[in-house]
């Protein structure tokens, strides 16, 4: 028996109590993370509450930490002397955002110089930072676990490429499995005598050493690190792709090495000032387009994705609960959002009741797309009217929103640019919406304008007011309005039940409920 006035877990539906709720989410608010590699030091503090994490503060420098170290052995004196200064300023950083300790983990270059444990004190005594120097198994299931974070139903071989090192690691169910280290990074790689057929060869023969230790299959390769973030930026610019977000941005194998090709024969200079890449990560493309060359030809995924979670989420994935690993990142950070940004929190969910009847047979991977787009449909109402639909659009397809691929933001955004605004043509979004079928777009239109009757026919539940019955067999949309509802149903309601039904291409009929 549930007591009046307390809700049950079954009272929010398919997807739990929010996470907000939950004192470990809280715990969580705000973590800050560094990652000391063998190219770049940088800081992310995540704004952690939610399943699928804000970047409060992202911050990085190009150190080059592991540049030379092949040949000397040792860290590069450059380099060491930029991570101390930037290390010494996010200590400072985090002191006066009230996020300390800072968690710090070093990787291949720390790992491997002869002055590591030097450099690790030096921190510790100068900075008060604790640096943990993880061995490359560990760097590969914490990288996993940040694919986790973003990507829960990830299923294949994450690759996540340093400065000294590539990484794999197995992904599945949910769990990371096995996993390995290789010294596959571009700055290992320049010192391969012989040229670029030596390199190949030498590539080749490391990976398939670490082939045997998978499963045969491979569905997906997940990338993770810089190097690959530009290469898919590049794959981006040549194929002109229309929404550059690099997190879950697919591609085939035979169309990346088409890319591979046209960056190896392009000028360098011209392709780094397209796509804003610093000189000192363009340098180590050309090498890691080698190595991915390399992973390619040897696992033969049938398709390669992007992460733009890596260590620094798996860090914070580290600390979740299970119960927090467990949920969807989507709706919790539509969630958040909803908490802090629209009218009337808690609404979102009353929308999705009401509207739930479109739905009934609907996949559970389309109804999260639902639920979520109910909860975001009034977070930018404090924008200008003019503006709403664009920036509703703009805020669902650009956003960190972990899983969500690139179609399903265009989805999202596009109905929520419906619930806005009733036409679409003309829009500078257009571009964007060829990621969708005619199909989908049509569904997402219906959306929009559900949600755009259901949003205004009662501001404080639309169920109080009235309920939706669709029969598919007769083509038509039914509203039985409550005694509330009849007062409520006026002209602007009227219009907007008939453009949700003409969306629907169905026939709109009013009712009474039955007392």
């Amino acid at each position: 028996m549930k007591h009046k006035g307390r809700e049950s877990e079954d009272d929010w539906g398919p997807y739990g109590r929010p996470i907000l709720e939950d004192p470990s989410a809280r715990a969580l608010s705000r973590v800050g993370v560094v990652d000391v590699g063998s190219n770049s030091v940088r800081m992310v503090v995540f704004d952690g509450a939610a399943r699928s994490p804000a970047y409060f503060y992202n911050e990085k420098v190009m150190c080059g930490l592991g540049a030379g170290l092949v040949e000397t052995g040792r860290l590069n004196p450059r380099g060491r002397e930029r991570a101390l200064i930037a290390l010494k300023r996010f200590a400072l950083l985090a002191d006066g955002m009230g996020i300390s300790p800072l968690r710090v983990v070093a990787t291949a270059a720390v790992r491997e110089a002869i002055d590591g444990p030097e450099f690790q004190a030096q921190v510790l005594k100068e900075t008060g930072l604790k640096m943990f120097v993880i061995s490359g198994d560990e760097e590969a299931r914490i990288s996993a676990q940040g694919v986790l974070l973003g990507w829960p139903d990830a299923r294949g071989i994450v690759s996540d490429i340093g400065g000294n090192s590539m990484e794999l690691a197995e992904v599945g169910g949910g769990q990371v499995g096995k996993r390995a280290t290789s010294p596959l990074g571009p700055f290992r790689l320049q010192q391969v005598k012989g040229g670029a057929k030596a390199r190949k060869t030498h590539i080749a023969g490391i990976l398939e050493k670490m082939r045997p230790l998978f499963t045969e299959e491979a569905p997906r390769l997940y990338l993770v690190g810089g190097s690959w973030r530009v290469i898919a930026r590049l794959d981006m610019l040549r194929r002109s792709y229309p929404l550059t977000v690099l997190h879950e941005y697919r591609m085939m194998p035979d169309h990346l090495l088409e890319t591979l090709d046209w960056i190896a024969s392009g000028d360098q200079a011209a392709l780094r000032a397209q796509t804003g890449t610093s000189q000192e990560r363009m340098d180590l493309v050309p090498l890691a387009c080698e190595v991915l060359r390399g992973l390619i030809t040897t696992f033969r995924p049938r398709e390669v994705d992007v992460s733009a979670y890596g260590i620094r989420e798996g860090l914070l994935y580290e600390q979740m609960s299970e119960g927090l690993r467990a949920r969807d990142p989507l709706i919790e950070a539509a969630r958040v959002m909803e908490a802090t940004s629209s009218r009337i929190p808690g609404f979102g969910k009353k929308l999705f009741a009401f509207l739930s009847p479109l739905y009934e047979d609907a996949p559970p991977e389309h109804l999260r797309l639902v639920k979520a787009a109910c909860l975001l449909h009034d977070t930018a109402w404090r924008a200008h009217p003019d503006y709403r639909a664009e920036i509703c659009f703009d805020n669902a397809t650009r956003a960190n929103l972990g899983g969500l691929d690139h179609p399903g933001r265009v989805f999202l955004g596009l109905a929520l640019l419906h619930r806005y605004k009733n036409s679409r043509s003309g829009s500078r979004m257009e571009p964007l919406f060829r990621l969708l079928d005619d199909d989908r777009v049509r569904e997402a239109e219906v959306l929009g304008k559900a949600m755009r009757f259901g949003a205004m026919f009662s501001v404080s539940d639309p169920g109080k007011a009235g309920s939706l019955h669709l029969d598919r067999k007769q083509n038509t949309i039914e509203l039985r309005l409550s005694p509330l509802g009849v007062g409520l149903f006026g002209e602007v309601a009227q219009a907007r039940f008939t453009s949700f039904a003409q969306s629907l291409r169905a026939t709109p009929s009013v009712t009474l409920q039955k007392a």
